[in-house]
């Protein structure tokens, strides 16, 4: 079985068992009420090694908006775009110069949604090892791969604390190197470590 049949049936076995995900892994800790959000999408792009990996993104210094944090390559959707797939593949494009032709999408996993108001879908891909990636330095200081198992093994994941308005809120931190993963890409690795089979059984 190849990495991406394994991959497509890991994820739809976890969403057939409707596996339970906990609010930090579905919304921002900082939304209070209703907001209004806007379509946006994101590409996990994993490499087919004997050891998968996970291509991350760490955002240029000079953005106005999360600076300088790891994220996955991904934004709005355009009108232009055909789709939440469609915009994944496009923005991957644009940030890391991975080729859309290049990506064999798996399928999409939970949206996620959050305090700057966007509605997130997770596109899962497939991606050949070692591609020439260049980082575009108006959005993205630099990428990197670290494991995939890594990345997903729920030992790695740290549940952690913060007051906002007054107001305790949980939120997730994965440490990898001297790389500081957490936000909302840490709750998308969360929610995806359930969905696949990683920690299923962990309702915490």
């Amino acid at each position: 079985m190849t990495l991406a049949d394994r991959l497509r049936f890991q994820l739809k076995e976890g969403h057939a068992h409707e596996a339970m995900l906990v609010p930090a892994e579905v919304r921002d800790p900082r939304i209070v009420g209703d907001i209004a959000l806007s379509p946006a999408a994101v590409l996990v792009a994993i490499t087919d090694r004997p050891e998968p990996g996970l291509i991350l993104t760490q955002r240029s210094a000079a953005l106005r908006k999360h600076p300088g944090q790891i994220a996955f390559p991904g934004g709005r959707v355009d009108q232009s775009d055909a789709g939440e797939i469609a915009a994944a593949l496009r923005e991957a494009e644009e940030e890391i110069a991975l080729p859309r032709d290049a990506v064999d999408i798996i399928g999409v996993s939970d949206r996620y949604h959050t305090f700057t108001g966007f509605d997130i879908v997770t596109v899962l891909g497939v991606v050949p090892p070692d591609l020439p990636l260049i980082a575009q330095p108006e959005e993205v200081d630099s990428w990197f791969e670290l494991p995939l198992a890594y990345a997903l093994d729920p030992v790695n994941r740290m549940r952690r604390t913060m007051e906002f308005q007054g107001t305790a809120r949980s939120y997730y931190e994965i440490m990898w190197e001297d790389r500081r993963i957490w936000g909302v890409t840490a709750a998308i690795l969360a929610n995806l470590s359930k969905r696949l089979g990683y920690d299923r059984a962990d309702a915490a």
